[in-house]
């Protein structure tokens, strides 16, 4: 059996643009209004391109202050872009933002790679770099839906509780869909790169439990957060 990961070539991988266009197009016919949609593209093309770069040097750093600078423009870029849905951008709801995903995620992150992982040193980038990625992200997002979703109830005239409860609600259903899905209808990130990488799917398996569980708790607690920091601003 062949092990090795399939190169990509860049030819080929221009391919892989095509449902990205389809989408781009179908965005312009019907909303008029795609450049979002093309801006994202092309900040997400030239973003990965630069940290590929980037990568080599963070994996190869043996100081600590590196990598915690790194975990930190992370954390600060999760709390700016998971409040772009909102219309009235207050200098607290950032303060909010970065207080639940650091809390969340920051916490998950530690007791994953000391407590499950073992990771040594405990700074050692090829582990907590990815690991960091994948849990910000996640808080960044649930944060972000929790977010609109609360600010929409409130508009509305609902009470805190209402508001809260509903916004919590919302905020998770990706990763709760992700939980039912997750082994019947998609072979997620990590796991499907293992085991191409030729990992034992057994081993893969595991990390994937891991990887569940760690982006549903952190993306819960950091919605849960936000949530309760915004009752200050409500009562």
């Amino acid at each position: 059996m062949n092990t090795s990961i399939q190169a990509v070539s860049f030819s080929g991988l221009l391919w892989a643009f095509v449902p990205a266009i389809i989408v781009i197009v179908i965005l312009y016919r019907w909303t008029m209004d795609g450049q979002t949609a093309v801006y994202a593209v092309a900040r997400m093309l030239i973003q990965l391109l630069l940290i590929g770069y980037v990568l080599t040097y963070i994996f190869e750093a043996e100081q600590s202050g590196v990598i915690v600078f790194v975990l930190m423009v992370m954390l600060g870029a999760a709390s700016w872009i998971a409040l772009r849905p909102l219309k009235n951008k207050q200098p607290y709801l950032y303060r909010n933002a970065l207080g639940a995903i650091v809390i969340g995620g920051v916490s998950t992150l530690v007791l994953v790679s000391q407590l499950v992982l073992e990771v040594q040193p405990w700074f050692f980038p090829r582990y907590v770099v990815p690991l960091a990625g994948m849990i910000f992200a996640s808080c960044m997002n649930t944060v972000s839906l929790a977010a609109e979703r609360f600010e929409a109830e409130y508009e509305k005239a609902c009470s805190y509780v209402k508001a809260r409860n509903a916004a919590l609600h919302s905020s998770l259903i990706p990763v709760i869909n992700s939980l039912f899905a997750v082994g019947l209808v998609s072979l997620p990130g990590m796991m499907t790169g293992q085991i191409l990488s030729g990992v034992s799917p057994l081993v893969a398996t595991k990390y994937q439990i891991m990887v569940m569980c760690m982006i549903f708790g952190s993306s819960g607690i950091s919605a849960s957060l936000y949530l309760t920091f915004a009752k200050a601003r409500t009562s």
